[in-house]
């Protein structure tokens, strides 16, 4: 058995027990810990994520995708996921370190939509200009992108 799959065997209890209340967990194959859909749960939407947990884990992090379509400076409208702890190498000091688990992976991801909504560290550009050009009709695009892309 490799440490990846001793590691996860441990975190996925762990995970489990301590998801935010707005998300859960869904193994597609109970038999591979390493690759499972999380769904989270925002302003009346329903965000899909794909985790994969590579072999060289805990070494590296995890790689994640959002399967929803989303208006956010964080998530690129094709999935990929602006979140310090998921790059592997430093940025500020809040990266990815092996003593790190999948249940921050998942805090983090969820406090991009709580506290993290990060307008000086954008990966979607456009939705950036967008909120500086109009706040307002930028709130009313991600509200639109969750009722059309988050059911």
């Amino acid at each position: 058995v490799s440490v990846r799959d001793r590691l996860l065997v441990k975190e996925v209890a762990e995970l489990e027990v301590n998801l935010p209340c707005t998300y859960k967990v869904h193994f597609p194959d109970p038999n591979k810990l390493h690759c499972f859909q999380l769904t989270g749960y925002y302003q009346g939407g329903k965000l899909q994520f794909e985790t994969e947990v590579p072999n060289v884990y805990n070494m590296v992090p995890s790689k994640v995708k959002c399967l929803t379509k989303i208006w956010h400076p964080n998530i690129t409208e094709t999935g990929e996921i602006c979140l310090n702890l998921l790059r592997e190498h430093p940025i500020d000091g809040t990266n990815w370190a092996p003593t790190r688990t999948l249940k921050d992976v998942v805090w983090g991801l969820n406090s991009l939509f709580i506290d993290l909504l990060n307008f000086d560290d954008p990966l979607n550009i456009e939705t950036v200009e967008h909120h500086l050009w109009d706040k307002e009709d930028f709130q009313n695009k991600a509200e639109v992108y969750i009722k059309c892309y988050a059911r």
